[in-house]
């Protein structure tokens, strides 16, 4: 008899077979296509030579005219060394390519950005950021993708201090964002205040680091979170506190500013008590065990956002006790996805030519997320988010970014925050539009069988 593992793993070649058909196939996810009309050769005059030099010379006055003159204002660069790549680990900048193709295409038809992958061929924390600074005359904003920890953390605190324009670490904010937004909802449904719960959090990497400090500027105390990587709890006290103070500062302050109650030992020890439990970890299953999450405070919280496994199965979270379970896959309920929130995220930067993205405007987003599943459908026990089909919710998303940073001083551009979402939905249906229409005149062929 074949067990449901063993089906999974079959359904998953199969996928896997298929994908390399269809990407040979296209040669690819995305190119460049025209935006002007070529009615006559009298239109590259225009475009090209003589006419650019008019553009040009008016950019060489004010570089800001780059956005009005160039496609720069809706174009971002999807950036990688190809260090960490999600599930595969580092793989380097050719094999990351077809990963940061994917993003492009999520990017343009859930967000209408025009996004271009740019892998780079270097090694360290330094090379990467004097690369993408000096990639920023192109670019209207730059997101970081699978970057090996704890490089990543240096190359987005320096570029966000550095930069002119929007910089986003996926990894980091766009997990946070979406997690804050599952939380927003989780708590609401079983009646608890994010001033008050306690959360216990599996993993000390990139997302978790970044989900703890969205968490504390959403309002929950420092103190409140306890964190474990593969040593176990993060405590001031903890022996190899020095070594780490060197090699990853960004863990050491973590474990110098949570665990007030300076609990000690492994997971079971960080769940006991805890009315959350937020897991970016090791896939599982069996990193978190049942009877660890029976400890928890009546009407727990699970989310097991390892993919492709969560490190606890949802039905075996419930069983334990938990009262809602999320995990990152689209086959259980209550799926927490980063393409709820990047896409929004940089076109609302974008329609404002936002000089940065802040963290209030992740909470934005994260807040107008969480609101429009309750407003639209309702929130439930299986339903604390939206999913990625219910596309007006990138609008109301975009447009809380970009008040948010009109009213920090970041954006080049104002506009109320009707305008903003009907900037945002404009631009967002004309992408899907448009990917329709192609398909059906051929210009997009249906795939391979």
């Amino acid at each position: 008899m074949t067990s449901k593992l063993d089906s999974e793993v079959e359904e998953s070649k199969k996928i896997g077979a298929k994908s390399l058909r269809y990407h040979s196939y296209y040669k690819g996810k995305v190119h460049v296509e025209l935006k002007c009309p070529v009615r006559s050769l009298e239109d590259f005059s225009i475009w090209y030579t003589p006419g650019v030099a008019t553009a040009s010379l008016e950019i060489a006055k004010d570089s800001d005219l780059s956005y009005e003159y160039t496609n720069r204002g809706n174009l971002i660069a999807i950036a990688s060394d190809g260090s960490r790549v999600l599930g595969l680990g580092n793989v380097g900048p050719y094999a990351a390519l077809p990963v940061m193709e994917g993003k492009a295409l999520l990017y343009k038809y859930l967000g209408g950005v025009d996004a271009f992958p740019v892998v780079l061929q270097t090694h360290t924390a330094d090379e990467l950021i004097s690369a993408i600074l000096n990639l920023q005359p192109s670019f209207g904003g730059i997101n970081l993708e699978d970057i090996e920890a704890p490089k990543c953390f240096s190359v987005l605190e320096q570029l966000r201090e550095k930069s002119n324009i929007p910089v986003w670490h996926d990894d980091q904010q766009g997990t946070a964002t979406v997690t804050l937004a599952a939380l927003i909802n989780a708590l609401k449904i079983v009646g608890k205040n994010i001033h008050e719960v306690t959360v216990a959090m599996v993993g000390a990497g990139a997302a978790s680091l970044a989900t703890a400090r969205l968490l504390e500027e959403a309002g929950l105390p420092a103190g409140n979170i306890v964190m474990c990587d593969s040593s176990g709890i993060l405590h001031p006290d903890r022996e190899d506190m020095d070594r780490l103070q060197l090699r990853n500062r960004w863990k050491y302050d973590v474990a110098i500013k949570t665990n007030r109650e300076r609990k000690k030992g492994g997971i079971a020890d960080a769940l006991e008590g805890a009315d959350v439990c937020i897991s970016a970890a090791t896939p599982g299953p069996g990193v978190i065990k049942k009877e660890w999450v029976s400890r928890m405070q009546d009407n727990a919280i699970v989310f097991a956002l390892a993919n492709p496994t969560p490190e606890i199965w949802p039905r075996e979270a419930k069983e334990g006790g938990a009262r809602i379970v999320a995990t990152g896959r689209s086959d259980f309920p209550n799926q927490v996805n980063n393409s709820l929130v990047f896409p929004a995220v940089f076109r609302g930067s974008l329609d404002v030519r936002s000089r940065g993205i802040t963290d209030e405007m992740c909470i934005a987003a994260a807040t107008s997320l969480a609101s429009y599943a309750e407003k639209n459908g309702g929130i439930s026990e299986e339903r604390i988010l939206p999913t990625m089909e219910e596309w007006e919710v990138f609008t109301e998303e975009a447009a809380s970014v970009g008040e948010t940073a009109i009213k920090q001083g970041l954006a080049r551009l104002k506009f109320s925050n009707k305008e903003l979402r009907e900037i945002a939905y404009a631009k967002i249906e004309k992408a899907r539009k448009r990917v329709k229409l192609l398909m059906k005149e051929g210009l997009i062929p249906p795939p391979p069988e």
